[in-house]
């Protein structure tokens, strides 16, 4: 359970440290947070767990999963570096959060962020924006596995991490190939396949079992 109590918003304007709205969201998050190291595999939360915080990647990666009722594990989402997670709509969290790699977090306290937002219009339209790009996920998630062939799961996959990339034709995937199988839907031997299918057409080369450059990105589009 952390222990840090971060101040409310109305002690951090009398301070004189609020940010201003030019400086924007980012600035609140940081003089709201606190940073917190996660070692790789280490749960940063559980499932049903209170929702008391909100998450934002420094650096690193992180997913999110739950556990289907056969035992398996279905990965909701990942995230890098920038992105932000954990906020929900309920008081607990619907999926378990793990860091990938070792693995540094932004802790922000929920009711703090959400008491800011109530004054600050910048706040409440960046946490409104967060919310409707989960909720877009979630959508493109279950299209996604709604598809029956593993290239079109895999092709979609590569280009939404190409998509959050610096570079967009040249990926550093985080995750494993099992990280892949579960988040997708489909069996570690499947994607590795699959991988090895497209590189073969000239899809995609492969330097490193974790880089993956994109070599027909139309091709790719082409199958999802």
């Amino acid at each position: 359970m952390l222990a840090y109590a971060p101040p409310a918003p109305s002690d951090i304007r009398a301070a004189g440290v609020l940010p201003s709205v030019k400086q924007g969201f980012e600035a609140s998050l940081e003089l709201m947070g606190i940073k917190m190291p996660h070692a790789r595999n280490e749960e940063i939360y559980g499932q049903d767990e209170p929702a008391g915080y909100v998450y934002k990647v420094v650096k690193g990666a992180v997913r999110t999963h739950t556990l289907l009722d056969d035992g398996r594990r279905q990965i909701g989402a990942f995230y890098l570096p920038g992105d932000i997670f954990g906020l929900e709509l309920g008081a607990s969290h619907r999926f378990s959060a793990e860091a990938i790699s070792d693995t540094v977090v932004l802790a922000i306290k929920r009711s703090t962020l959400t008491a800011l937002a109530q004054s600050d219009a910048v706040v409440a339209r960046e946490l409104w924006l967060m919310t409707a790009r989960e909720l877009d996920h979630v959508q493109d998630q279950m299209i996604l596995l709604g598809r029956s062939s593993a290239k079109e799961r895999v092709a979609s996959f590569l280009i939404e991490m190409a998509d959050r990339s610096k570079d967009r034709n040249e990926i550093d995937l985080p995750m494993s190939r099992q990280d892949i199988a579960d988040y997708l839907g489909l069996t570690i031997e499947t994607v590795s396949r699959t991988f090895s299918s497209m590189e073969r057409k000239a899809l995609i080369e492969l330097p490193t079992s974790r880089k993956v450059r994109l070599r027909n990105r139309t091709a790719l589009r082409c199958r999802h």
